[in-house]
């Protein structure tokens, strides 16, 4: 937590000086979705806050669903409790310009209970957990996020782009995008690496530069929020849904980690080192970590075969059908490896929570990972490559049962994050779609 009792903590550089709007910063912290939640506050209540070192805002805040509905399975917060008050501190080192939105600054905050304790529900609070975890074997984390994202025209649904991957002459929709959004991020402090168009209508991946610790999943959240604002403005639609048409690429989140020791990577050795552990780790708690990289009944529709989405649990060196990829990268800091099975739609904190506590949880106990699959490993059988869940629902059983991923996580947080999948789980069981309709109508 960080915060600040100087005044004076807006970028002069963003004030409003004409008189004719005023200075707004947004106080926020990411729901159990990955979605921002907070404030608007102004210039002179921010600097308060910070002089204060604190502000207020309810504990609903953790407790609703995509669509704003409070879940009602809690009993010790949200509605069913009073949505009585968190204390939120503000974290001054991520305030930075909304360069999309003149005289607006953004500031990620972390929750408190009301004794001054942590919020373990939180989902930076539980990023931190895990990272600490790995900091007591001497060891920090390095990662970054590379997302597909679907573009369409927002006034008719059109994709910008044809499905040609890495094409140069689909780029042409994303010229005033790629260089709105250069801007945002780089004001942001966020290295934007690379965009290339992908193998899916209107699909562009978006790189991003490795950070240390929280700040890469910081830098993620930040990364989709100026995404879906900046396309807005330009006239253009923004998801980052896992699934989005049947017959068609998914949107991954493909997460990339190494592990240092200092300033050394201790996965230049490669599989003779402790990657090795690592993968094996990532591997092995990767059914129920399928949680938190594919939290929605969406995400699962990516995760079938012929369309480079990881369905067992396989790891390979360079190898893209692979749920672990192994890089060996021209440098030893390149060296890393590639979590393939998180979607776009994944809370970036809780999926790096997560591929962090199964790293641990492997080096710890010095886990020798399974023969490397090579060529396609959807066709490497079930010895080989065990099946990962294929639904919202395994995934759930498969978190259940991972009794030590849970107790690395914090009980009370998985304990809190079942239940709010399983709410999930209840809400698409009582719905009726159009597909059921305009199936089963005419023959039943």
């Amino acid at each position: 937590m960080s915060s600040n009792t100087d005044e004076g903590v807006i970028d002069e550089g963003s004030r409003r000086t004409d008189g004719a709007q005023p200075r707004f910063v947004f106080l926020g912290l990411p729901d159990v979705h990955g979605a921002l939640r907070g404030k608007a506050l102004t210039e002179r209540e921010f600097e308060g806050v910070v002089r204060r070192g604190e502000a207020t805002m309810t504990d609903l805040l953790l407790a609703l669903d995509p669509v704003d509905e409070p879940i009602t399975d809690y009993d010790s917060i949200g509605i069913r409790s009073g949505a009585a008050d968190l204390t939120i501190v503000p974290e001054l080192d991520t305030l930075g310009p909304m360069a999309w939105r003149p005289g607006w600054q953004i500031c990620l905050a972390t929750p408190l209970w009301s004794d001054g304790t942590l919020c373990d529900l939180g989902s930076r609070n539980v990023l931190r957990r895990a990272l600490d975890a790995l900091a007591e074997l001497g060891l920090e984390a390095m990662a970054c996020f590379e997302y597909e994202v679907r573009f369409t025209d927002a006034a008719d649904g059109a994709p910008l782009c044809h499905p040609l991957s890495y094409s140069l002459g689909e780029l042409a929709p994303f010229d005033v995008l790629a260089g709105e959004l250069h801007r945002a991020l780089t004001a942001l402090g966020i290295e934007l690496s690379a965009v290339h168009t992908e193998a899916g209508p209107g699909l562009l991946e978006i790189n991003l530069g490795a950070s240390r610790g929280i700040r890469a999943a910081d830098e993620a959240v930040l990364v989709k929020a100026a995404v879906k604002d900046v396309a807005r403005l330009l006239g253009m639609k923004a998801s980052f849904l896992a699934k989005t048409h049947p017959l068609q690429e998914g949107s991954s989140g493909h997460l990339h980690v190494s592990l240092w020791d200092g300033d050394d990577n201790v996965f230049a050795d490669g599989m003779d080192g402790r990657m090795a552990a690592a993968v094996g780790g990532a591997l092995d708690h990767m059914p129920a970590a399928s949680l938190l990289y594919n939290p929605n009944l969406n995400s699962y529709k990516r995760l079938v075969p012929g369309y480079f989405a990881p369905v067992n649990a396989t790891w390979g060196s360079d190898n893209r059908s692979a749920a672990v990829r192994t890089i060996a990268g021209g440098a030893p800091s390149a060296s890393r490896i590639e979590l393939r099975r998180p979607g776009a739609d994944a809370n970036p904190y809780l999926a790096l929570a997560g591929a962090i506590a199964s790293v641990v949880l492997g080096l710890r106990a010095g886990t020798t990972p399974p023969a490397r699959v090579t060529g396609d490993a959807t066709e490497a059988g079930e010895a080989l490559a065990p099946s990962l869940p294929g639904s919202l629902e395994s995934a759930i059983d498969a978190f259940a049962r991972d009794t030590e991923l849970r107790e690395l996580l914090g009980e009370r947080f998985s304990e809190y994050y079942e239940t709010s999948r399983r709410w999930e789980l209840r809400a698409w069981q009582r719905a009726v779609t159009d597909w059921e309709r305009e199936r089963y109508e005419r023959t039943v």
